[in-house]
């Protein structure tokens, strides 16, 4: 462990647009200033990495695993390991938490409006056309965390008071 650094998973879940890309990003920084090693693992960078472009629930839950996997593998080897993840299904965020040993799941508690709103890569758009489908939030379903250890709204709180609040939930419980 580098500078007795704890080792940990963040998932960030949440809808398309909720910010997670953006602050898994902003945490990896605050981290790196900290001193602290990160491993940053994005859904969408894996998907396209892997080659899946199947969004069927079977092959949605078969990535969160495989993603949760390589996750527990890098919090082994000492990391703090960040994943920005949609993760709909609470029966999948459960098996990922089960996989690794220090779990934290934040959820960006952001409205679909909101998200609609900002539809950074025009997938809502497409969406609502019937240009996708199994869109999560309109098509599919997001089941809502019902425990996580932090929900933020991206609406109200800015990228720094959530990148701060979620730094305050891990050191608060190492330090």
């Amino acid at each position: 462990m580098l500078k007795n650094q704890e080792s940990y998973v963040l998932l960030l879940t949440g809808l398309s647009g909720a910010g997670k890309t953006t602050i898994a990003t902003a945490l990896q920084k605050q981290l790196l200033q900290k001193g602290r090693s990160s491993v940053l693992l994005d859904g969408d960078e894996i998907r396209n990495i892997i080659q899946l472009h199947a969004f069927d629930e079977a092959s949605r839950k078969a990535h969160n695993l495989r993603i949760a996997k390589m996750a527990s593998l890098f919090e082994a080897q000492g990391n703090i390991v960040i994943i920005s993840l949609i993760a709909p299904y609470a029966d999948v965020r459960s098996q990922m938490r089960k996989l690794c040993n220090n779990f934290y799941e934040i959820y960006l508690n952001t409205s679909i409006e909101t998200c609609m709103e900002r539809d950074p890569k025009g997938l809502y758009k497409k969406a609502l056309s019937g240009e996708i489908n199994n869109f999560t939030g309109v098509s599919a379903p997001y089941e809502i965390p019902e425990n996580p250890e932090l929900s933020l709204d991206t609406a109200i709180l800015s990228i720094d008071q959530c990148t701060d609040k979620v730094l305050s939930l891990v050191f608060y419980s190492y330090e």
